[in-house]
């Protein structure tokens, strides 16, 4: 089937093929004549990255008179980039449509500029719930004669929070009205507003059907807590020619993994709530051009981010929400191409893993973070790769040869072969040196076990040197989501003390207590004046209450 083929006019065929569509995906060829032909209301569930944009407004071309100029159509969406993208899209579909009029409609942008388009007269509206209720209190939008309203990504607007905003927006339009509710999954709240706010409404569903889900390798690695980030690094260095998102559960982490990754040499860049529209912009601007590689996103932030070329999905953290991980995959393998989703997790972190399978019908393949030895020999052979098929523009480059040639007229071809790989090459080696093997095995999984007890003071406490221990408090706690482990090992780098030489460790909320061999308090003392944890500057002072082993012999005594 093609798209002469479903009831679309001749304007709307020419901007498709100007566009570059061929054949129409699943869900295009089912909801499309389902809302041409028909009158009922429709929900469309499909997984992020199937062709809904075109699905509903595709038709919405097709339905609206364009000789009127009074809004007709509305589009709800969660975000300003998903906003920005579907108002891109309907400006392609409409582009041989005379008289066609469309606004986006979204916070963060000049509020009067969307004022004076909407007045000068629109058809289409795509906006976000906030900023589509305050133009509706200010009685600049009227929506008494929409005709067809959009909801785009309803899971992901109620999780967000937009439930009331929604519903006051749909109190605003008329009764008799067509609503077309599109998602990628079908929770409670989302079933709730289609019982209150359609009739008999027909129902797609293509999740199962989708193709693009058969061209994504499910992936997922496990490590120890503190190697996560270096996972990335190697996951990244492995694939030369990566082009992903890279997603994390908080804006603060987002800021972080960017800049670590910036720092270290990568072309990456984050993307969160925190940055200003321009930045936001900016951002995706040189996404789009692939000046920037790496994008490391929150899920908030990367709806509407439609780019077909991912190569790479990685998972930094697994979501919180078990049906995110479907939005987060459907970013990469697009438009038929091959793409991979990485999954990094923990030994804790099981669980989680089954119920996304569960969820989204996926399933993962367990595999190991590769070593310095294979990251070295892959990038290698990417080198030469390059090198081989570089096209040489003989004109240009001729009249600066001579003086070359002449220099390395004595090296050898080996030698110079030796000599070009190691400029391009010395920093994996230098790197990836020493590197070991940071997968979790059944002998790492027991080290752990270990250090569990020795966090607790379980096994090291008896282990302190003459039973004498000196008592410190900490700047951190439960609060800073702190481990008893990582507290151990920020010791350990940062004062060179042995983990045998560090007891009882006390978590509290907003601060903790931790026990060191009395012989290493003075170094612990000196050593950790200068010590950050994720760039926050880490004080330890000496508690009050030095605790030594006949002390805690009395205080057992009393307990009792």
């Amino acid at each position: 089937m093609d798209f002469s083929e479903l009831n679309l006019n001749s304007q709307i065929i020419k901007a498709v093929e100007k566009i570059g569509f061929v054949n129409p995906t699943p869900i295009q060829e089912e909801a499309i004549p389902a809302i041409i032909e028909g009158e009922n209301d429709l929900v469309g569930l499909a997984q992020t990255g199937t062709g809904k944009t075109a699905a509903f407004g595709l038709p919405m071309m097709e339905l609206i008179d364009f000789d009127q100029k009074h809004v007709q159509g509305l589009v709800i969406c969660p975000t300003r980039e998903l906003c920005l993208q579907i108002t891109e899209d309907f400006k392609n579909y409409s582009k041989y449509i005379k008289g066609a009029k469309l606004v986006a409609v979204y916070g963060g942008a000049s509020i009067e500029k969307q004022i004076s388009q909407i007045r000068r007269g629109v058809q289409i509206i795509v906006a976000t719930p906030g900023r589509l209720f305050d133009l509706m209190k200010r009685k600049v939008i009227k929506l008494n004669k929409v005709s067809y309203v959009v909801l785009d990504e309803a899971d992901e607007m109620l999780n967000m929070g937009f439930k009331e905003d929604i519903d006051a927006i749909l109190d605003k339009t008329p009764k008799d009205k067509r609503t077309w509710l599109f998602s990628a999954t079908m929770p409670k709240l989302v079933a709730k507003i289609a019982e209150n706010y359609m009739t008999d409404p027909v129902k797609i569903s293509v999740s199962k059907k989708n193709a693009g889900a058969d061209n994504i390798d499910h992936l997922n690695y496990v490590v120890i807590e503190k190697d996560r980030y270096a996972a990335v690094k190697r996951l990244i260095d492995f694939n030369p020619n990566v082009f992903g998102l890279v997603f994390c559960r908080t804006r603060m982490e987002t800021q972080q993994i960017a800049e670590k990754l910036i720092k270290d040499g990568y072309e990456a860049a984050p993307l969160h709530g925190d940055l200003s529209q321009s930045q936001r912009d900016n951002v995706m601007k040189r996404f789009r051009e692939k000046s920037i590689r790496l994008l490391v996103a929150t899920d908030v932030a990367a709806r509407g981010i439609d780019v077909d070329d991912i190569t790479h999905v990685i998972n930094y953290r697994l979501p919180d929400e078990v049906e995110s991980y479907t939005h987060r995959s459907g970013r990469t393998g697009r438009a038929g191409k091959h793409g991979v989703s990485i999954a990094l997790m923990n030994q804790r972190e099981n669980r989680k893993l089954a119920d996304i399978e569960r969820a989204s019908g996926v399933k993962f393949t367990r595999a190991k973070v590769p070593t310095g030895s294979a990251i070295c020999e892959k990038q290698l052979f990417s080198m030469v790769d390059k090198l081989v098929s570089v096209k040489v523009d003989e004109e240009e480059i001729g009249k600066f040869l001579e003086p070359v040639y002449e220099t390395l007229a004595d090296v050898s071809k080996e030698e110079l072969i030796k000599r070009f790989v190691s400029t391009e090459f010395n920093r994996f080696l230098s790197y990836y040196k020493n590197s070991s093997d940071i997968n979790v095995t059944a002998k790492s999984r027991e080290k752990n076990k270990r250090d569990k007890v020795k966090a607790n003071g379980k096994e090291v406490r008896r282990n302190l040197k003459d039973g004498k221990s000196t008592r410190f408090f900490i700047n951190i706690g439960k609060m800073d989501d702190i481990r008893a482990g990582a507290i151990i090992r920020l010791l350990c780098d940062n004062t060179k003390i042995k983990a045998s030489q560090i007891g009882r460790v006390e978590l509290k909320r907003e601060f903790s207590f931790f026990e060191v061999d009395s012989s290493v308090a003075e170094k612990v003392l000196t050593k950790m004046k200068k010590a950050q944890l994720e760039g926050r500057k880490i004080r330890v002072e000496l508690s009050e209450r030095k605790r030594s082993s006949s002390s805690r012999s009395t205080s057992k005594r009393r307990r009792r």
